[in-house]
């Protein structure tokens, strides 16, 4: 198993980005181009309630598919925390948290931390997963400091 954690300071309150967190476009918006994210059952819902998984068609660059991504729901709560289990038919273990410290004068201290198991593959999915979270971690800044979705 190995470890992404990454960490930036956001130009908005702990409030402001939870309730971005709530939303699929928000996921669509800061995971393109390095992956999309289509729900498998047509709808663009995403029920974040503790238990609930939800079912996506994969695509690594948009275009090369990469099996159906799982995402179930340990914990999801504004004070609690963000916790997930994820993972594909090509990575099995993928789990996420999202820590959200409240700081000073309107920003947050947003922090992915990600536990990653796909036998061999391991490896090469790490170094993936940290371009793709510097990335998403920097269309968040984008998102927000433009105050758009």
């Amino acid at each position: 198993m190995k470890t992404v954690k990454k960490t930036s300071i956001f130009p908005a309150n702990k409030n402001e980005i939870f309730k971005r967190l709530l939303e699929l476009k928000t996921l669509q918006y800061i995971a393109y181009p390095y992956a999309t994210f289509t729900p498998v059952d047509g709808t663009n819902d995403m029920s974040w309630v503790v238990g609930n998984t939800s079912s996506f068609k994969f695509r690594l660059f948009g275009f090369i598919p990469f099996g159906t991504h799982k995402i179930h729901v340990i914990r999801f709560g504004l004070e609690d925390g963000i916790f997930t289990h994820e993972g594909n038919e090509h990575v099995p273990t993928w789990n996420h948290e999202i820590i959200l410290e409240e700081l000073p004068e309107n920003k947050c201290r947003y922090t992915d931390k990600v536990d990653i198991e796909a036998g061999w593959k391991t490896i090469f999915i790490w170094l993936w997963a940290n371009c793709f979270y510097a990335h998403r971690q920097r269309k968040w800044i984008k998102m927000l400091s433009k105050n758009d979705s």
